[in-house]
């Protein structure tokens, strides 16, 4: 499998399903959710398809750096995946409505968030390039 592939098609992925479910929480959930959950809905589709942005980032940066990209960049690329999963999954679990218990789960999804950032920080700065 070429450098970068796994995250090239999560963010293919990811990209397709944020579209998806911005369109249906504008269209479908606007007269079930109130202002609040539409808000958090919303919330967790930006926060999605900036962090599938910076996916895409770190697969494209792996495809051209190759094994020289590695370590940084794949924490980077790994963080993002985690960071949409938790963060805006459990957004989107209370936004419907789901147990309160999911709540907690969002802040890690946020620290998943910062370490890709950091990461890819700390490639940019480490890499000869």
């Amino acid at each position: 499998m070429a450098a970068g592939a796994p995250f090239l098609a999560l963010a293919a992925a990811f990209g397709a399903l944020g579209v998806g479910l911005g369109a249906f929480g504008a269209h479908g959930l606007k007269g079930r959710l109130g202002a609040s959950g539409l808000e958090t809905w919303e919330t967790a589709v930006s926060y999605q398809l900036i962090h599938t942005l910076a996916l895409l980032a770190a697969g494209i940066w792996l495809r051209l750096g190759g094994v020289a990209a590695g370590g940084a960049v794949s924490v980077a690329g790994w963080s993002f995946v985690v960071g949409i999963l938790l963060f805006s999954g459990s957004l989107y679990v209370l936004a419907l409505g789901g147990p309160r218990l999911f709540g907690p789960i969002t802040p890690l999804g946020g620290v998943a968030f910062l370490v890709g950032w950091s990461a890819l920080l700390v490639a940019a700065l480490g890499s000869p390039r």
